[in-house]
């Protein structure tokens, strides 16, 4: 049973600047772990048009940190998305954006906790995949409870290793190279030699969506963040330049370098089989060493965003008590919520059990929903004048709405034809936002649920 709102919480304290944010959002984004991971995924199921499936994804991913950049300005809530969902086009869809977001969320923790096995299979052979994967996530949730200033410094530490490790990759392929790029868009072939479907490429958009998203994550901060009306859409801007350089750079390097190219598109580790045949196992060793250390940065980083989002839907009153007041609490000493972070924790712990393959592809169809909605929200905050009154304001609007929402309906077409994989993805989407609109039309509805916006003034 829910109870009545709870009190106010303890508001979270503001002590980050653009850097703070940037460095807690690229480390969110992960680029060494969505290279060596996520778009493995993505070669596995679209060859070499990979490429194709990159640029598609990056247009979306222009368009809609425009989109997040505006928003974020007007409401840069720790709740994220649901709070400009549901401040635009009303609580319902608002509280069905919420739903959505609590299984992505959710699902980060573990594709990136069960990668570490596949990193460090050359360095560590027959490290359990599972049992790392929970032992990982439960250590970076107590690091998550500290302070996050100190979470700022350490993952912006680990995000210096992991750019080079990025620059490292990107560097071998590209002086080895053997393959013509241009042939990667004119004629894309899957590692049997078939010719590439427009199925394939659109369910590896949807992949390569999942490995660049993470760049909106910098609202999850906003309420820690001096001034965030006005300097956030900068730190959300620069987040997704960083991101986009550093994994689609290292995807065409390793194209462009592949010894074998089959073979690399076949392989579960192509990026770290690159590393071993052009420069030999103890080289691969330390690329692979440096990438797991990345992951555990990215865990550690999305805890706290997570964490954060949770205290968000507590303060509205989402989940009743005790769960509501366990997730806003504040730990005396350190800022954090900790209790929810602990939380998280022990969730992102047990879907480690889930397979990876099946978290990857829904988290990307998820994400066409998530990005809908917030283009949809865009459209009607500036027609109300919501948004850009002292904030950001994206250029050339509508055409950032415009280019998110047909590139979506094409990505989430082709991603329907693939019977598989896609359209189950799309249908678990589905059930999702039934769920979220039967929770909220019995449950919240008839007690006036609302997404809080806290004064942003400094304190």
């Amino acid at each position: 049973m829910l109870d009545d709102q709870p009190a106010p919480p303890t508001p979270l304290a503001r002590s980050l600047g653009v850097v703070g944010v940037l460095f807690l959002t690229l480390s969110v984004t992960t680029p060494a772990s969505s290279v060596f991971i996520i778009i493995p995924g993505m070669l596995q199921e679209a060859g070499t048009g990979a490429v194709w499936a990159t640029l598609a994804a990056a247009s979306v991913c222009v368009a809609t940190a425009y989109i997040y950049a505006e928003l974020a300005s007007a409401w840069p809530v720790a709740g994220g998305e649901y709070v400009m969902v549901a401040r635009t086009l009303g609580p319902l869809a608002g509280f069905v954006m919420l739903g959505i977001n609590v299984f992505n969320n959710l699902i980060f923790l573990p594709v990136a906790g069960l990668g570490i096995r596949e990193v460090l299979a050359g360095v560590i052979p027959g490290l359990p995949q599972v049992a790392t994967a929970i032992v990982v996530v439960g250590a970076c949730t107590l690091v998550g409870v500290l302070n996050i200033r100190v979470n700022a410094v350490v993952t912006g530490a680990f995000l210096l290793l992991e750019i080079a490790v990025l620059a490292f990759v990107s560097a071998l392929g590209l002086v080895h190279a053997t393959h013509a790029p241009l042939a990667f868009l004119t004629a894309p072939v899957l590692a049997s030699g078939a010719p590439v479907t427009l199925t394939g490429i659109g369910v590896a958009a949807s992949i390569a969506i999942f490995a660049f998203n993470g760049y909106g994550a910098a609202i999850y901060f906003g309420e820690e963040m001096h001034e965030a009306p006005r300097r956030i859409a900068r730190s959300i801007m620069l987040a997704l330049v960083y991101i986009l350089a550093l994994e689609a750079v290292p995807l065409l390097a390793a194209l462009v370098g592949a010894v074998d190219l089959p073979t690399l598109l076949a392989s579960a580790n192509p990026f770290g089989d690159l590393v071993v045949a052009l420069t030999g196992e103890r080289a691969g060793q330390a690329v692979a060493l440096g990438v797991a250390l990345a992951i555990v940065n990215a865990i550690i980083a999305w805890v706290l965003a997570c964490a954060r989002f949770f205290y968000g839907t507590a303060r509205d009153g989402s989940w009743g008590r005790p769960l509501d007041r366990w997730m806003v609490a504040i730990h005396p000493r350190w800022g954090s919520p900790w209790l929810g972070t602990l939380l998280v924790g022990g969730v992102g712990m047990a879907l480690c059990l889930l397979p990876l393959r099946l978290l990857e592809v829904w988290s990307g169809a998820g994400l066409i929903a998530i990005y809908l909605g917030i283009a949809l929200a865009a459209v009607v905050a500036r027609g109300r004048g919501q948004t850009g009154r002292g904030g950001y304001r994206m250029p050339l609007y509508p055409l950032a709405p415009a280019v998110t929402i047909v590139a979506l309906g094409l990505i989430g077409w082709a991603t329907w034809l693939d019977p598989d994989e896609g359209r189950p993805a799309l249908i678990a989407t589905g059930a999702q936002i039934a769920l979220s609109a039967a929770y909220y039309w019995w449950v919240l509805r008839p007690r006036g649920w609302t997404a809080i916006v806290p004064d942003p003034s400094p304190r």
